[in-house]
């Protein structure tokens, strides 16, 4: 038997990390800046991080939902407190795809309606609902394909209106990212998201704030959406919230009312998962990890736009990204394989940085050094 071959694989085998380093099967060096899909939140194996697992693993690592958790509960008080969302639940699942998933399911059961909106180049998992809401037909297969789902302009107030406007009554969930991630780094404006409150207020249906990517802290913010100064009704959440430990989950307005059986998972919330997640929280609110990467964040925006054959700089926090031009269509192999740096990709010639939330200073200051000297080996 060999795996089934489905991912496009740099030639690297890593060994161990530590922190925003990566060293592979020959001990070489890489930094890394991409995090695994921007999954390592607060640094490979955090120590406070791997003892939180190890304690627990001594005790239990797995029972079912059919009994009572502790963990479930303190991990949920704990989020409420660090997202300042402390009147929502939380349902915990597995995956990114599965939160979104639930997220629909949960707001086609709350109204009762089908349609869902969802915006060009958007992203939001690949198992059947999510999959449906996203905009690639290369990954959308037959049977996942359904009339429910309309598409509309990313950022354009005026098509979410006009579509209100038709539809709105049979509508039951416009879910949205708030910083695309696969779709290049596009952030949804203020505007935009405050018009999507108003349209689902308006009409009962329910905000779903795709917070995958763009959340947990990687914003500067708790939830990317929260720059809107507006909350959302269902917030899903996976990537950063168990720093590589397999966990996801949704956050739910208490206008949601639970019932038995309605959502339901085996391995969800389950006792390893919770103590990786707990670890993530307490490390982000003890090393201030939000206000690092903002601040961080600031620096890198700052130095990228100031390189002449970098355009388009956009992004919050440690969620950035950036155009090149064609070129330099192989900057990021470059940066990994000449510099030793993981970067992210997205079509055409976009360049996404998703590092730690931990990123040192001088770490963002090697980066911008490193980036140069790739640059200028086009120029040569």
């Amino acid at each position: 038997m060999k795996t089934f071959d489905v991912y496009p694989i740099n030639d690297i085998t890593i060994t161990h990390a530590k922190g925003t380093r990566v060293w592979d099967i020959n001990n070489t060096e890489y930094m890394d800046l991409y995090g695994g899909h921007a999954v390592i939140s607060i640094g490979h194996t955090h120590p406070h991080w791997v003892k939180r697992i190890e304690n627990q693993l001594h005790q239990i690592a797995f029972y079912s939902n059919s009994i009572r958790i502790p963990l479930q509960d303190e991990l949920a008080a704990k989020l409420g407190e660090v997202s300042g969302k402390k009147d929502f639940d939380l349902f915990l699942c597995n995956s990114g795809a599965e939160a979104n998933e639930n997220a629909l399911k949960l707001a086609s059961f709350h109204t009762g309606r089908k349609k869902i909106v969802a915006f060009t180049k958007a992203f939001h998992g690949r198992t059947s609902l999510a999959v449906a809401a996203t905009d690639n037909p290369n990954i959308v297969a037959p049977v996942n394909e359904t009339d429910n789902i309309s598409f509309l302009p990313f950022n354009d107030i005026e098509a979410l209106e006009a579509h209100f406007s038709k539809e709105g009554h049979e509508i039951a969930a416009v879910i949205v990212e708030g910083i695309q991630g696969v779709g290049g780094i596009n952030v949804a404006s203020n505007a935009f998201l405050q018009a999507i409150r108003k349209q689902c207020d308006d009409f009962g249906a329910v905000y779903i704030a795709d917070s995958v990517q763009c959340g947990y802290g990687r914003s500067g913010k708790f939830f990317s959406h929260d720059f809107a100064g507006v909350d959302a009704d269902i917030y899903s959440m996976a990537k950063g919230m168990g720093n590589g430990f397999p966990i996801g989950g949704i956050i739910i307005s208490p206008k949601i009312k639970a019932k038995h059986f309605m959502l339901g998972t085996t391995f969800g919330g389950n006792h390893l998962a919770c103590a990786a997640a707990l670890a993530v929280l307490e490390v982000i609110e003890q090393e201030s990890l939000m206000q690092n990467a903002e601040k961080i964040g600031n620096y890198l925006q700052s130095a990228l736009k100031a390189i002449p054959e970098i355009s388009g700089v956009r992004g919050y926090g440690l969620m950035i990204g950036f155009d090149v031009p064609d070129s330099h269509k192989n900057l990021k192999k470059d940066l990994l394989f000449k510099h030793r740096i993981f970067t992210g990709e997205a079509k055409p010639n976009v360049i996404r940085l998703l590092p730690s939330l931990a990123l040192t200073m001088e770490d963002a200051s090697s980066f911008i050094d490193a980036l140069k000297s790739a640059i200028a080996q086009y120029q040569q």
